[in-house]
């Protein structure tokens, strides 16, 4: 009996503890609104996200493509009374949906939205994160590492959303874009500042540790 990928992260999803009212009225939106709702990270994923705020308790955190602030959200839930979380979105079709449910979820006093391109607000910033999530534009995403790292605390936490590219990272597939992910995988890997692990959760979630 052949099981597909889709079955089991539909049970994973069926089995884990649903998000709130506001996260589901987000999503549905996103859908509804946006021109790439995929780009959503999703229950099962924004769970987990959730999760490892929650358990991380981070003072500061920085995510590096917003979209429509749904794992916005979702980082946010660890942080303490005085924690911040900054978050970069260059598409200003999309302020008013951020806005409207970080608003929505009480946490104007949280986070803070840099709107413009993160190549350019990255290099202004100088603060120390304990947790980074990086879901941006794909060919730039060795130079956001770097970035990411430099901003990084020791011992902190990134996070880099689809690095399985919808699972073509390990077929015979050779395009400009599956070998810049695969590229990027390999480099971490190497990378003895970091350890790593690669999930499968979704469209492949990477989680690396800063030494």
């Amino acid at each position: 009996m052949e099981i597909s990928s889709k079955q089991i992260h539909e049970y994973c999803e069926r089995h884990s503890s649903p998000l709130s009212d506001l996260l589901y009225r987000l999503e549905r939106e996103t859908n509804l609104k946006t021109l790439a709702p995929q780009m959503i990270s999703g229950s099962l994923q924004g769970q987990f996200i959730r999760f490892l705020s929650l358990m991380l308790k981070p003072k500061a955190i920085l995510e590096i493509g917003t979209f429509t602030g749904y794992a916005t959200i979702c980082l946010a839930a660890g942080l303490p009374p005085e924690g911040k979380l900054h978050t970069i979105e260059a598409n200003p079709e999309l302020y008013y949906l951020i806005e409207k449910y970080i608003r929505e979820a009480g946490l104007e006093d949280q986070i803070t939205l840099y709107k413009g391109d993160a190549k350019e607000i990255l290099p202004t910033l100088s603060g120390r994160y304990d947790l980074i999530f990086i879901d941006a534009g794909k060919k730039d995403y060795p130079w956001y590492y770097e970035q990411a790292l430099r901003l990084l605390a020791p011992g902190g936490f990134l996070l880099v959303d689809n690095v399985l590219w919808s699972g073509k990272v390990v077929t015979d597939t050779s395009d400009a874009d599956t070998d810049l992910i695969r590229d990027f995988n390999a480099m971490i890997q190497a990378d003895s500042r970091v350890e790593n692990v690669l999930l499968p959760l979704r469209d492949g979630l990477l989680l690396a540790r800063k030494l």
